[in-house]
């Protein structure tokens, strides 16, 4: 199976967002486990971060962000890649393992209601209660015109 780009980046992007003990524990109720070789170590680096005003503006650089990345192979062949921010190098070859296993007909619709799925919603409830955290100190500025001065 032949899975699309978009299809691909939403799982890996699940997965690179994924809490690294949930995904680890998902992995061990769904005795996943799988050979594979590892072609690229986990490796921790650096990347740039830019920004953009207003999001159409001129780039610029906004600053540094640690980013671990490995990739593996499947003993049929398939590749699994996976970058995540932070240093986690177990995390990131978790992340490489899921994604070639997704890639596999006889997995992928397992995994995705299974792992993916799951994993998504967490992600969506750790925002919303994150957003609401922010909203308890949120202030609004206004300004008071007054009418004497025109």
């Amino acid at each position: 199976m032949q899975a699309n780009n978009a299809l691909r980046q939403h799982w890996i992007s699940v997965l690179s967002h994924s809490d690294p003990a949930s995904l680890a524990a998902k992995m061990v109720a769904l005795n996943i486990d799988a050979e594979y070789d590892v072609i690229r170590p986990a490796e921790t680096g650096l990347v740039q971060i830019q920004g953009r005003m207003g999001g159409t503006g001129e780039r610029f650089f906004a600053g540094d962000a640690t980013l671990t990345r490995a990739a593996v192979r499947l003993r049929c062949g398939t590749l699994g890649y996976s970058w995540v921010l932070g240093r986690d190098k177990p995390h990131a070859e978790r992340c490489a393992l899921l994604d070639a296993l997704l890639q596999q007909p006889a997995h992928y619709q397992t995994l995705l209601e299974t792992l993916i799925t799951p994993l998504e919603a967490d992600r969506t409830t750790r925002l919303a209660a994150r957003q609401a955290e922010i909203n308890t100190s949120r202030v609004d500025f206004f300004t008071l015109v007054r009418g004497d001065n025109a």
